[in-house]
């Protein structure tokens, strides 16, 4: 228990301080034809880079919500790789719903405009700019995972051999250990050495219930990939309140008009005012005199 706690806190520095976005599933397979269809692929256009210039990349995520997307926290870092409660890409998509990475039908690509950032573990909640319609979110587990439980993982970016995948991938795990934020897994399927690349970070581990998959924790770090043995997730099951109170309560953008609306009737009501007033009062017209 002293060397996964270890391993665990290791990852958690890892993680906060010099994880890069991470790529598709090593070892994985092609994801179905409309499989899984909560799956996103984020894109990062124009990053900031630390000597002044721009970059582009790419994490994955889930659908969570209509509006919302959960991701790995440090998907969103600043030039100093410092995670952000902001976008900071000139832009920031994500692709739901589509299973070919390019040229794929259907689907719908939305901007994020908002972030959300765990304070307890590598988890970032991104919000659209409009809802996603068609396609059911997938439910977050309320209670723990347990060590043996089966989960599957899906994701886009790389292969085994490093070139980017052309669809979803997706492989099956299984939880090694569980600690406080942080779960240990390892793949078990299609092969032993099924194991999550960089761009799959954010990439969502689900179990299969009667009531449909939930999800459970998000790709966070771990060894280069592939590779046999453990990589680190981040559990979603006790950050789940906070998860549930930031995705149902109106976002910055929706307050920002909500905060519009005062001032809109305010101003209307001056103007209806200013109209009645002058007509009134004749001499308080232009070009007219008592």
């Amino acid at each position: 228990m002293f060397k996964l706690l270890a391993a665990l806190a290791a990852s958690t520095l890892l993680v906060v301080g010099t994880a890069s976005p991470a790529s598709a599933i090593a070892y994985g397979e092609n994801a179905r034809d409309g499989a899984y269809r909560f799956s996103v692929l984020l894109t990062m256009t124009g990053l900031p880079t630390a000597d002044r210039g721009t970059r582009d990349s790419s994490c994955s995520g889930a659908l969570i919500a209509p509006t919302w997307v959960i991701t790995a926290g440090h998907c969103f870092r600043d030039a100093k790789g410092r995670k952000v409660s902001r976008t900071v890409a000139e832009s920031t998509r994500a692709t739901v719903g589509r299973t070919l990475v390019s040229g794929g039908r259907g689907g719908q690509v939305v901007e994020v405009i908002a972030v959300r950032q765990s304070e307890t573990t590598d988890v970032a909640l991104a919000e659209l700019a409009a809802p996603v319609t068609g396609i059911t979110p997938l439910r977050v587990a309320t209670y723990p995972p347990s060590p043996g439980e089966k989960l599957r993982l899906t994701g886009f970016g790389l292969t085994a051999d490093q070139t980017p995948a052309e669809r979803l991938q997706t492989g099956r795990f299984t939880i090694d250990a569980v600690g406080d934020s942080l779960l240990e897994t390892s793949g078990i399927a299609p092969q032993d050495d099924t194991s999550p690349c960089p761009h799959d970070s954010g990439g969502p581990y689900f179990r299969t219930t009667d009531a449909g998959p939930e999800l459970v924790a998000v790709v966070s770090g771990g060894p280069g990939c592939p590779h046999t043995g453990p990589d680190y997730s981040a559990r979603t099951d006790n950050i789940s309140d906070w998860i549930t109170a930031t995705t149902t309560s109106p976002g910055p953008s929706r307050f920002y008009l909500l905060a519009l609306i005062p001032v809109a009737l305010a101003a209307a009501g001056l103007l209806v005012w200013a109209y009645r007033r002058t007509r009134a009062d004749p001499g308080s017209r232009p070009g007219l005199g008592r």
